[in-house]
């Protein structure tokens, strides 16, 4: 008899232990379909921004992807998958529904390079947008961009917006590029250097618009 208990309770575990392995593996099934589906949710959500962004630019755009980026200079350029198959040219505007990205500066036949707007190379006339005082932004590649070339008695605070300029000769006016998160004033000097954190999460850039601006 007591045998045959055992036996029982031997088969009992087996059946339960194979029944847990069986829920263990639908449940990591179902967990794996979840990152999937929350995966497209969030790409679509970046979709629609982009589109709704197309819309409102008076220019005619390019929709890309983000193909590749230099684990080395990663604030300081990209790949993306259009070129001149698809009109890039150089020179061209980078933005997405956020504010400014960068500009284009090779171009392939299927493929382009864009320099971001944190790269010492980068630069594009900016408007303080509560003073209108105008200056010039350019990259630091420290993932944060270096307002110049401000009148020296100009009005500017912690927190004003920065946006491109009509003097811009690449950019649509009045695109978001950062704020103001810093005012340096150099020691024996009258220089003010104020330092811009762009409104775009450059290491998460996934989708971007290049506008062809004629």
């Amino acid at each position: 008899m007591f045998p045959i208990r055992e036996f029982k309770k031997i088969l009992y575990y087996h059946r339960t232990f194979e029944e847990y392995k069986r829920l263990k593996n639908d449940v990591n099934f179902l967990k794996a379909r979840m990152v999937g589906l929350e995966e497209v949710v969030r790409e679509n959500t970046q979709l629609e921004k982009l589109l709704e962004f197309k819309r409102k630019l008076i220019y005619s755009s390019v929709a890309a992807n983000v193909v590749g980026r230099d684990p080395s200079f990663w604030n300081s350029s990209m790949i993306i998958d259009k070129g001149a198959k698809d009109g890039i040219k150089e020179g061209l505007s980078v933005v997405n529904s956020l504010g400014v990205v960068g500009k284009v500066v090779e171009v392939a036949e299927d493929s382009s390079k864009v320099i971001l707007l944190t790269d010492p190379q980068f630069s594009v006339a900016a408007l303080l947008q509560r003073t209108r005082e105008t200056g010039l932004i350019s990259g630091t590649l420290q993932g944060i961009c270096r307002l110049r070339f401000v009148d020296e008695n100009a009005n500017i605070v912690v927190g004003d917006k920065v946006i491109t300029s009509s003097l811009s000769s690449n950019f649509p006016e009045h695109l978001i590029i950062g704020e103001v998160v810093e005012i340096i004033e150099e020691p024996n000097s009258s220089s003010v250097q104020f330092l811009v954190q762009p409104s775009v999460s450059l290491s998460q850039i996934e989708k971007v618009l290049v506008v062809i601006k004629e």
